[in-house]
């Protein structure tokens, strides 16, 4: 009992510790600079790769034509959409844990980037949908779930606005985010449990993937390019935040 009260003190303390130095305006010039300039070099190579492939290597599909190529953005959007939910709930969940404001500061500088992804998701979506399905949208459940991911992902956003005291606002909107994560499976096994037009998942599945290496491989390298890019923005709102933090406290 003893060693497990300490090694949870020791967890507790090397968070509070690691969150401090990413603070400090020192870590920000030399370490936050470079990511930036790496993920955007990354972002762009990978990403010339990645239309390369998309355009000129990977095969039309047999039903749909080149119509099937839209997948290469609408696939990555969408899993971006629900793993930033994810990680901004964690981020939520250590911040109620251990009441270090800078996870709230992380969790909340996902959230426009997240919903971003939620709206071309659905967006793309609903593109491809049109000629395959014959329409723009249906209440289908896959659709409805993203759809509510977008509703929830605003919702957290006013709510970490909506209160002049930065405490309360940021334990609101982590609870209400926590709340929203039941969504997430809804989503993710919402074409397994219920009749729908949306195919089932073909690559994040129980067993190998069912889509063809030559088509999984650069939707694998389009995904690592749109994350790299999308992990710019944020790191621009966690250093703003950072940075209003400090102003706010230099003017008191």
């Amino acid at each position: 009992m003893l060693a497990k009260c300490f090694i949870g003190e020791l967890l507790s303390s090397s968070l509070k510790n690691l969150s401090v130095i990413m603070l400090t305006p020192k870590f920000l010039d030399k370490h936050i600079s470079f990511l930036l300039l790496f993920l955007l070099s990354v972002a762009f190579f990978i990403g010339a790769f990645a239309f390369y492939l998309v355009f000129f290597v990977v095969p039309d599909d047999y039903l749909q034509g080149s119509l099937v190529k839209i997948m290469y953005v609408h696939v990555p959007v969408s899993w971006l959409g629900l793993a930033f939910y994810c990680a901004a709930s964690l981020f939520s969940l250590l911040y109620l844990s251990i009441k270090n404001p800078f996870y709230s500061m992380v969790a909340q500088a996902i959230l426009p980037v997240g919903l971003v992804m939620t709206i071309i998701s659905l967006a793309t979506g609903s593109i491809w949908g049109k000629p395959a399905w014959g329409t723009w949208w249906v209440w289908d459940a896959r659709l409805t779930s993203m759809l509510i991911l977008m509703f929830i992902y605003l919702a957290c956003i006013v709510l970490s606005k909506s209160f002049a005291n930065e405490e309360r606002a940021a334990g609101a909107c982590a609870i209400f985010m926590l709340v929203g994560l039941i969504n997430i499976p809804i989503i993710k096994f919402s074409v397994n449990i219920w009749h729908t037009l949306h195919q089932p998942s073909s690559v994040l599945r129980w067993g190998a993937p069912t889509i063809h290496s030559s088509m999984l491989y650069p939707l694998l390298v389009m995904f690592t390019a749109i994350a790299c890019l999308t992990a710019v923005p944020i790191i621009l709102n966690l250093k703003a935040a950072i940075l209003r933090r400090k102003l706010i406290r230099l003017s008191l």
